[in-house]
């Protein structure tokens, strides 16, 4: 007994997340899936057995082959090659999105619950709007006003995103700035700026990260439903949810043109939501033991 408290004493808080998460085999799953895919996206270029435009004219539309592992589109480019560099698109769309999200939308709330008073009001009335809107058709009508592109895409999927960060945010600070140790720093004369970034926000770290992670696969999802309907991701750039707008027309005699796509953004939502069900539970303090 005496053992075991000491090893748990040993750990950084790091290994102690690491630890707990290894207990669940669903959310070690998800974090493999996800290392693998960060891994395909960063070495894409020498993974990938054909450039993403590369148009082999003799061969359209055929099937799973030894050349061609997953078969080929409408303009004879290798599904295979698109989907990795589509990994790469996608991940980085998903990540910036969310660090947008997260950076706006974090500031936000860390001010308006630390200040309170009308401030507070101000910024949660203008959230509570946002909020207000169906997330998928804000990021529509930002998309839209925008133009297409990857730039405006991680902008209109980080903007939409905003509120969600903000609230749970405020909730957070709104739970510390009471406490002692808060206290401690404005009675040494701390700045109310040092006070927020240097010993609230590292405090509320543990509902964020588990936000960022859920936020991750959603951003996926929606910049692959904006570039389904025309207003993300251009040709000839791959990205998963245009490779999907790209088949449909030919779905019913050529379905690896949408089944393939499809299976990546299902795959890579599922391990990031099992991830983040993961660190939620590896995060909470009420289930340490």
């Amino acid at each position: 007994m005496n053992t075991a408290i000491e090893q748990r004493k040993k750990r950084t808080p790091l290994m102690e997340v690491l630890f707990r998460l290894k207990k669940s085999p669903l959310a070690m799953a998800g974090l493999l899936v996800v290392i693998l895919l960060v891994v395909v996206a960063l070495f894409a270029n020498v993974l990938a057995p054909y450039s993403y435009s590369k148009q082999h004219l003799t061969h359209m539309f055929e099937g799973p082959s030894k050349n061609f592992l997953l078969g080929t589109d409408e303009f004879g480019r290798d599904i295979l090659s698109r989907l990795i560099y589509g990994a790469r698109i996608s991940l980085m769309v998903g990540f910036i999105a969310v660090s947008i999200a997260l950076l706006a939308g974090g500031v936000l709330g860390a001010i308006s619950g630390y200040y309170g008073g009308w401030i507070d009001n101000a910024i949660m009335r203008v959230m509570d709007v946002l909020l207000s809107i169906p997330q998928t058709l804000l990021a529509i009508a930002i998309a839209a006003s925008l133009g297409p592109g990857l730039f405006n895409l991680m902008i209109a999927v980080g903007v939409s995103s905003m509120p969600q960060y903000a609230r749970i945010v405020r909730s957070s600070v709104l739970s510390i700035r009471g406490m002692e140790f808060i206290e401690a720093a404005h009675a040494v004369g701390s700045s109310d700026m040092r006070i927020i970034f240097k010993h609230i926000l590292p405090n509320s770290m543990a509902p964020i990260i588990v936000q960022a992670t859920l936020g991750v696969a959603f951003a996926i999802l929606n910049a692959a439903g904006l570039s389904f309907i025309g207003l993300g991701i251009q040709p000839p750039y791959p990205e998963w949810g245009a490779m999907l707008s790209g088949g449909r027309q030919y779905i019913r005699d050529y379905p690896h043109l949408t089944l393939y796509p499809g299976l990546a953004i299902m795959i890579t939502i599922l391990a990031l939501n099992f991830l983040g069900d993961g660190l939620r539970d590896a995060l909470d303090p009420k289930l340490k033991r």
